[in-house]
């Protein structure tokens, strides 16, 4: 018996980009603009700051917790940086997954290599800023940090996009609106694919196909 209705497996994504392109702006207007798309809520053992909430921003665990989930296998990827440890659960990822929905993912390249490992068929996206000139406007004018912060985050932007070929995916962050566009035609192209059109249209495609004559 054919179902009504029905959806396929979500779609992993890794959407990563080196501090200053946007990657968190773009993310943020990508979920407003589509059903169906979650953003995954990494763990780390750092202190929350002011405002954010456990479990919306991150889920805070200690550090011994997060230990036992490195050791437990727990985590699909993990990394530390500056004393604290972020990971992201393998759990979480697949039972959102399994429910339908499309995943975000924001990590580094680092992690990136790792999620691939565990889930060959993700899909990676890499945000580029149109230049070192327009990148470096965007970092000051922030206006949170110094001139020594700011010319780390611009050697780590070069060795950050130097990665950018190991994606799926390359989305220039030039036109803000554009490259909200860019990044929804991905995920809105990936559903199309076959496979998925027949889970989704299961019914209408049987009915199309009713009379089709058996091949010879």
């Amino acid at each position: 018996m054919i179902e009504a209705s029905a959806s396929p497996r979500g779609t992993l994504y890794i959407v990563s980009a080196p501090s200053g392109a946007g990657k968190t702006s773009l993310v943020a207007a990508l979920l407003k603009e589509l059903e169906d798309v979650v953003l995954s809520v990494s763990h780390t053992t750092r202190k929350p700051r002011p405002g954010e909430v456990d479990g919306t921003h991150y889920h805070f665990v200690s550090a011994e917790r997060f230990l036992d989930m490195i050791e437990a296998g727990e985590l699909l990827e993990h990394a530390k940086v500056f004393d604290n440890f972020y990971g992201t659960s393998q759990a979480a990822i697949r039972a959102r997954m399994d429910a339908g929905l499309d995943v975000i993912l924001e990590i580094d390249w680092q992690g990136a290599r790792q999620v691939r490992k565990a889930i060959p068929e993700c899909q990676s996206v890499f945000i580029l800023p149109p230049s070192r000139t327009e990148l470096e406007r965007r970092l000051r004018g922030r206006g949170q940090d110094g001139e020594t912060v700011i010319q780390r985050r611009l050697r780590d932007a070069e060795s950050d996009s130097a990665h950018y070929d190991e994606y799926d995916f390359t989305v220039v962050n030039e036109d803000f609106d554009r490259a909200v566009a860019d990044l929804a035609s991905i995920f809105r192209a990936n559903r199309l694919r076959t496979p998925e059109q027949q889970i989704r249209n299961q019914r209408m495609i049987a009915t199309l196909l009713a009379g089709t004559p058996a091949p010879a």
